[in-house]
């Protein structure tokens, strides 16, 4: 597991699961000065494009993955007034229903805390050099960018 604390923001990249609360308790603990706490968990489905799904694996480049969260990180905190926020991202083989992403962000205002993770999880889905392969009854193979994806990072182009 690599973890990496950047003031009030934690990125990590681990095999292990994780517990959203406690990501949660980290980043709000002894904190008056938060008003919003915006979260998102992403999991494996059993599904996609028509295709049983029986585990999905991922792969990532270990240094340039986090050094590529915190750039996403660096980059909200640029853009909107956040007092903290936690990437977590496991790699490895996980199961449908399995946790593979949470982002949380906190911030003095919704508006920002819900901007922001949205931001992040579309930088994080197109920019962060993770790569995935989905394990079917027909076999295995890695899954290509999607094009939603782009349409959804184009937005936040200035």
């Amino acid at each position: 597991m690599f973890t990496c604390v950047f003031a009030m923001d934690i990125v990590k990249v681990q095999s292990e699961d994780f517990s959203p609360q406690s990501v949660i308790d980290a980043l709000c603990e002894g904190r008056a000065d938060i008003g919003a706490l915006v979260t998102f968990v992403g999991l494996v489905r059993d599904s996609a494009q028509s295709e049983s799904i029986s585990a999905l694996e991922l792969e990532h480049y270990p240094g340039m993955t986090e050094k590529a969260l915190k750039d996403i990180v660096d980059q909200a905190h640029q853009r909107w007034e956040l007092q903290g926020t936690s990437i977590i991202h496991r790699i490895g083989v996980l199961q449908p229903a399995e946790q593979i992403v949470m982002v949380a962000v906190a911030s003095l205002h919704r508006g920002d805390a819900f901007q922001a993770c949205e931001f992040m999880m579309d930088f994080l889905k197109t920019r962060a050099p993770f790569w995935k392969k989905e394990h079917t009854r027909q076999g295995a193979h890695w899954v290509d960018a999607r094009e939603s994806d782009d349409v959804a990072l184009n937005r936040w182009e200035k």
